[in-house]
């Protein structure tokens, strides 16, 4: 399954034991630390509620009817005994403070089918206060006809005991009260409530139809309905005591007839499990980068399909989800379960189909899994109903199991091999590298299947899709709002249809904020709720602004101008930054023959990228130290950079290749020829983006292409620039071949090829004919650029070349006298053997060659 859910708590395995093993133990009333009574109706030991603090509640009656409540510690893993009723009571709700030294706790009175009496008036509700350290007092807050539930707050320091503890009461008469309870220390370490004849309190919400409690954020979630309007509401229970009303927010659903719902008040086992699964579904999820979505799904009777929604407040539209549920027949038990997984959140309906939806990045289907019934490794979630707690907890509240729910890795890289369809592919991708545990693992196997299956994918570029996901996951996580301003994908549209799931897109009004003071999590959901609102257009980075001023610089390379050398040198000193910092992360020496030479022009394409991407965080990046951001640039690009060798290495290894590969004096084998074949993927992918490739790259790809590619496709590629002549690539070529006729051709078409610069230097490592010619042709084009016929001296000496042919000498004379007349201005630099005479001599043996003489 693409979820995988560990146990953190199991009721049968950490709690029943323990009750079992003590079971013979006669129970005293009340005791705190005293016997548990004789357990014989297993099914009565049943969860309560869990603390902010992790600590789990339970419950259990003895044979006699008596109810004892339980702890069990999740940092030490026992537990311990809170407090016995001596009367047969069925718990509605129960809480204890983080001192363990009051328990808070709701009751009504139990009938034989132990379900609370609806139509008997009598049939109170007593909501009690308990003095449990040691047990004292026992204080009655309510007694009332209708349901009351508890909790306590748990203030975000606890490194001293509270003086004062405050109790939440959510009634069934929809309103909720915040009880102010003093407690003092008597007698040594005796705990008794001050004044418990008079509780303050505060009424915190009122008139509201749904509320959902967030244990770990201590923030309550609420909904009231506004002259027709169903509004959010959200309150901050803060460390000073005080609570604030955060936000309110419109949702476009009706709630009007649903009724009285509480989410995450503890596990009330008094409600009906058949109306509670057709019940509609309505669930508030945040995480620790700001988001706020609100998952709804409405109540469900039958048909072929069935309808969810998310709100996506932090980016200011909505999604609603049509899923079809098969064959007419198909039969639907429980309702939608809505799991929250941090980046992701999970919808399932048991037996029908998973969907994983990405809320950091919601635009696009294709980064959401969408999985059918069809897939057999859906069903294996449990059927009962789920519970999704603060922080990934996922709580089965029939079988008393705390979960933790993890993407399932294994699962996801299975599924990566196994499925045919590209969107599939693309979700799976994104959430196996959202998953951030042993990314070097996870990148290895994602190459893996890359290097097999590089043509699979029709609707995107694994390659380009692989570097860009992966580079934006080595740095979000580590600051807020980067996700923002690095692409998370190469793909900006998706238009393909998604088996069994349509949606629509609506933009919604974001939440309008109560307060303007922000720290924490309500700063990130700000600047969220900001950056839908003014920013325009996107501020994801495009390499490609760098385009023009690269090609400016290469040109002037060529033509050997240069501006500024400081500002060149500044460029290549950035890009040394990026290599040393990927040096230094390497863990193994590389098995490629990369980063081994200057390649100017790919080093000026990393500097040119690390000065503007760093230009471009600075700009929109608030708050964010300026060498972090120089630092966070180092280790983006040199991820970009290092992808790219791990692919390459990945392929290298598979296929056995040594260094001698870099010589050209031997044929291609089929192993270097699929390495080729990747290098050329990689370099589409990469030109696509304007992506640096790491110098090297397109040296070791011409040496590949001269071994593989018959002449005229080579010479092909070159002139459509999937080849690159490098320096380094052309000398070892012309050092490595000898001059039979077909290595004569090879060369001579691949130094016409060169830059003028490139090729006279080139041309000085031939010996050669065809290497005279074409110094000669450089030499006596350079002379006659500015040349203006004159009238000849005839006194002027002669040039010493002399043959019977009349237009040759005239032509050399020339030559002569230019270079005569300014030899400082026309000396072939590093060529001090060239002149009239040797361009003579290279003329005669170009003609004799041609001649066949």
């Amino acid at each position: 399954m693409a979820l995988r859910l560990v146990a953190d708590f199991d009721l049968q395995k950490d709690v029943l034991p323990g009750l079992l093993a003590k079971g013979a133990v006669p129970a005293v009333a009340g005791a705190r630390g005293g016997g548990v009574g004789i357990l014989e109706n297993y099914d009565s030991l049943r969860v309560l509620n869990i603390e902010r603090n992790g600590n789990i509640i339970y419950t259990y009656k003895d044979d006699k009817g008596n109810v004892f409540f339980g702890l069990y510690d999740c940092q030490t893993r026992q537990n311990e005994h809170l407090y016995t009723f001596e009367t047969d009571f069925q718990v509605v709700s129960c809480s204890v403070n983080s001192e363990r030294t009051l328990l808070a706790v709701s009751l009504v009175q139990a009938t034989k089918e132990g379900r609370r009496n609806e139509h008997q008036p009598e049939s109170k509700c007593l909501t009690l206060l308990v003095e449990i350290h040691p047990v004292n007092n026992v204080k009655v807050l309510k007694a009332v006809d209708s349901c009351i539930w508890v909790q306590f707050l748990y203030p975000h320091v606890e490194s001293h005991p509270l003086s004062e503890n405050h109790l939440l009461l959510i009634s069934e008469e929809k309103y909720i009260e915040q009880f102010h309870i003093q407690v003092t220390q008597e007698d040594g370490d005796k705990v008794v409530i001050k004044k418990s004849g008079h509780l303050p309190r505060d009424r915190v919400a009122e008139d509201f139809v749904w509320a959902q409690w967030d244990m770990l954020e201590q923030r309550l979630y609420y909904i009231d309905l506004k002259n027709s309007r169903t509004i959010l509401k959200c309150i901050q229970f803060n460390a000073d005591e005080n609570f604030t009303l955060m936000f309110e927010a419109s949702l476009d659903i009706s709630l009007k007839d649903s009724g009285f719902k509480l989410v995450n008040f503890g596990c009330d086992y008094l409600q009906d499990q058949e109306k509670f699964s057709k019940h509609l579904s309505l669930c508030v999820f945040t995480n620790k980068t700001g988001s706020l979505c609100v998952c709804y799904s409405p109540k469900f009777d039958s048909g072929e399909q069935i309808t969810y929604s998310v709100f996506y407040f932090h980016k200011g539209h909505s999604k609603t989800f049509t899923a079809a549920l098969g064959s007419a027949d198909s039969h639907v038990t429980k309702g939608i379960t809505f799991l929250n997984l941090d980046c992701y959140v999970a919808v399932y309906l048991p037996g029908h189909f998973f969907h994983l939806l990405n809320i950091q990045h919601p635009d696009l289907i294709c980064h959401s899994l969408f999985l059918t019934g069809k897939n057999e490794m859906i069903d294996m979630l449990p059927h009962s109903p789920l519970r999704s707690l603060s922080g990934s907890l996922v709580l089965d509240w029939n079988s008393g199991k705390l979960y933790r729910a993890l993407l399932n890795q294994s699962y996801l890289l299975q599924l990566l091999w196994n499925t045919p369809l590209d969107c599939e592919r693309m979700a799976v991708l994104h959430c196996v590298l959202s998953c951030g545990r042993d990314s070097r693992f996870l990148e290895a196997q994602i190459i893996q299947w890359i290097s097999e299956n590089i043509s699979a994918c029709h609707s995107f570029d694994l390659i380009q899709e692989f570097i860009i996901a992966s580079s934006y996951w080595s740095i979000c996580p580590e600051t807020s709002n980067v996700d923002k301003l690095l692409p998370y994908s190469s793909v900006l549209t998706w238009n393909t249809e998604i088996p069994g799931i349509t949606l629509v897109t609506e933009e919604i009004a974001l939440p309008l904020m109560k307060v303007h003071s922000f720290k924490g999590y309500w700063e990130k959901l700000n600047y969220n709720l900001e950056y839908v609102k003014y920013a325009k257009p996107d501020l994801h980075y495009n390499n490609s602004v760098i385009r023009k001023e690269w090609n400016n610089l290469i040109s002037e390379e060529k033509t050997g101008t240069r501006r500024s050398t400081a500002y060149v040198r500044n460029i290549l000193d950035n890009a040394m930054k990026v290599i040393s910092n990927l040096e230094a992360r390497s863990l193994e020496p590389r098995l490629t023959p990369l980063f081994q030479e200057e390649d100017n022009h790919q080093r000026l394409l990393v500097g040119l990228m690390v000065s503007e991407l760093k230009d471009h965080l600075l700009r929109h990046l608030q708050g964010v130290e300026k060498k972090k951001i120089e630092q966070m640039v180092l280790d983006y690009i040199s991820k970009l950079l290092d992808l790219i060798c791990c692919i390459l290495e990945a392929s290298w290894r598979k296929h056995n290749l040594h260094p001698w590969v870099l010589h050209f004096d031997r044929h291609g084998s089929a192993a270097e020829f699929a390495v080729f074949h990747l290098m050329t993927r990689i370099l589409e992918a990469t030109n696509s983006l304007f992506l640096p490739l790491p110098p090297g790259f397109h040296t070791l790809h011409m040496v590949l292409g001269v071994h593989c590619l018959p002449l005229h496709n080579l010479l092909h590629y070159i002139d459509n620039g999937v080849l690159l002549l490098t320096e380094t690539a052309v000398t070892r070529l012309v050092k490595d071949l000898d001059n039979t006729e077909r290595n004569e051709k090879l060369k001579f078409s691949i130094i016409a090829r060169l830059p003028p610069l490139i090729g006279q230097k080139i041309s000085r490592l031939w010996d050669h004919p065809m290497s005279s010619n074409i110094i000669s042709r450089n030499h006596v084009k350079q002379l006659l650029q500015n040349y203006k016929k004159q009238p000849r001296d005839s006194m002027t000496d002669k040039s010493s070349f002399s043959v019977e042919f009349l237009p040759l000498n005239y032509f050399i004379d020339i030559l002569t006298d230019i270079e005569s007349s300014n030899q400082a201005l026309y000396a072939f630099e590093g060529h001090d053997n060239v002149d009239a005479k040797f361009v003579g001599e290279a003329a005669l043996k170009h003609t004799t060659m041609l001649l066949g003489l």
